[in-house]
């Protein structure tokens, strides 16, 4: 199971943490995987590359990837509240594949 976690700070959003596997099918075709890296991927790049957001990304060979807004502004709430309707509509979904968390950056 895909564990998508978004850091809040009060009612905005902070960054994330994701790991873990959708096992919906064979590993590299799995669509629900590539749904929701492409969309971390994506999200990660806009706010560090685009938005030049005060933001630490990292991502791991084992598939974990974690963002951080060090100080959040409209545009990257914007985004990464987008972010979260899409990982909460893929998971309404796939209910079997994602679990949604929400918490503070401390207790990743």
């Amino acid at each position: 199971m895909i564990r998508f976690k978004f850091f809040l700070a009060g009612r905005a959003v902070t960054g994330f943490d994701v790991k873990g596997h959708a096992e919906h099918s064979d590993e590299g075709s799995d669509i629900v995987c590539a749904a929701v890296s492409s969309a971390a991927y994506l999200t990660a790049n806009t706010l560090t590359d685009f938005l030049k957001a005060d933001a630490a990304a990292s991502a791991d060979p084992n598939g974990r990837m974690t963002l951080v807004l060090r100080s959040p502004n409209e545009a990257a709430q914007q985004l990464l509240k987008g972010l979260e309707q899409h990982i909460r509509m893929l998971s309404e979904q796939y209910p079997d594949c994602i679990k949604i968390i929400y918490g503070g950056y401390s207790n990743a």
